[in-house]
Order: C-alpha cells, then sequence, then structure tokens
C-alpha cells in the first residue's frame, strides 16, 4: 500500500472517516472485516471527498490499516472524484 509514502515525511495523507453512515457521495461503509490489521468498534464511513495532511507528530493512535480492498475502494473513488471535477 502507500504507506511507505508516509514514512519518508514528516506528514501523513488521510482520508475523513465518520461513525455517521448517512451516504454521502463518494463514500463507503467500512467495518473491521475491511481491516487487514486491527478493528472497528462500529462500521463507519469513508470520505474519499475529505482529504487531509497531517503532521504524524499529531497522530495519537494507530487502530489499524485498512484491507487492500478498502485501499482500491479509495482510489476508485477518488478517481471518479477527480475525473467528475475536469
Amino acid at each position: 500500500m502507500a504507506s511507505t509514502t508516509n514514512h519518508n515525511t514528516d506528514d501523513v495523507v488521510v482520508v475523513a472517516m465518520t461513525s455517521n453512515l448517512k451516504a454521502a457521495d463518494y463514500s463507503f461503509t467500512i467495518t473491521s472485516a475491511d481491516l487487514a490489521i486491527g478493528s472497528l468498534k462500529r462500521p463507519s464511513r469513508v470520505r474519499v471527498d475529505r482529504i487531509y495532511t497531517l503532521a504524524q507528530s499529531i497522530v495519537a493512535k494507530k487502530f489499524g490499516q485498512i484491507s487492500e480492498a478498502a485501499f482500491d475502494k479509495i482510489r476508485q473513488l477518488l478517481n471518479e472524484l477527480v475525473e467528475n471535477k475536469q
């Protein structure tokens, strides 16, 4: 996955995740089954239209790692978002 990029810089690129399961464009529901490592307390919604860059120093805790399939879904939705904005 793209995590090697995040190891070579002081910043990390993330997409928003919320426990609000209301449907939204460029989002999908994620559960513990979508994680390669770790678990979620409850199903959540990944918001690919909400991309942030954070300083790694402010990340308090890593709760898991998404599966390759979930990462592919993020890539797919990000591509759709970019294509629709052109």
